[in-house]
């Protein structure tokens, strides 16, 4: 079965999120997230995974009021801190696999 990728525009992201276009142009200059075909922005769309990068980008940048390069590093930090979060929860259930016979 394949899965359907859900996609938002630009315009529709900014509206429904009410986060300023040049905002999410900064966050794609800075590396944070790549909209799904590299054209010009105003034909951007982005996965759903891209929105929630996004939206916790826009909060850290607001909230702690640092640069977009500080928020691409706070936030590559916290994709490899879910990652190796994620790879711990795999060895784990394979370590009580072969522990519970």
């Amino acid at each position: 079965m394949m899965r359907r990728l859900t996609v938002i525009s630009l315009n529709e992201l900014c509206q429904l999120e009410r986060i300023e276009s040049h905002h999410i142009i900064e966050i794609v200059e800075n590396g944070i997230v790549k909209p799904i075909a590299n054209a010009n922005s105003k034909d951007w769309e982005f996965d759903t995974s891209s929105v929630h990068w996004i939206k916790k980008a826009v909060r850290l940048h607001q909230d702690l009021e640092i640069d977009w390069l500080a928020v691409a590093l706070l936030i590559d930090l916290i994709q490899q801190r879910d990652s190796l979060q994620r790879e711990k929860e795999f060895f784990q259930q394979q370590l009580r696999r072969f522990t519970e016979h």
